[in-house]
């Protein structure tokens, strides 16, 4: 497995629209601020369906963006019922920089052409 930083190995960046697009389906996720039902998960999920047959790169991208908004939305959820206990808000803000520096860094490294991977995402789209 690729570490982050690491240069794309798998149909690495051609163009710099593919490095754009790359680096769009990171910044997709903050579709999920004016859409909080989902916004995050479904922007990224619309550039991977449109873009796995054009570009590797994107597509990989894309799918990396799509698993870790998944991870990030099932975590928001736990820290929902953790609410009532009274630690949901503290993880919540966890979650919230995790996710905003994530999204950030991410879209910095597609753009550079360098295939990004977020640690302690799960992988539940191939």
């Amino acid at each position: 497995m690729s570490e982050a930083g690491e240069p794309a190995s798998r149909g690495g960046p051609g163009t710099k629209d593919e490095r754009n697009l790359a680096m769009f389906a990171h910044l997709s996720a903050f579709a999920g601020l004016l859409f909080p039902a989902g916004g995050n998960v479904i922007a990224p999920l619309i550039v991977w369906l449109t873009q796995r047959e054009k570009s590797a790169f994107v597509a990989d991208q894309s799918l990396e963006a799509l698993n870790f908004n998944i991870t990030v939305l099932l975590a928001a959820i736990v820290c929902a019922f953790l609410f009532i206990v009274g630690i949901g808000v503290l993880l919540g803000l966890i979650l919230g920089a995790v996710w905003l520096v994530g999204t950030i860094l991410g879209a910095i490294r597609a753009s550079e052409g360098q295939r990004f991977r977020h640690r302690f995402t799960l992988r539940l789209v191939h």
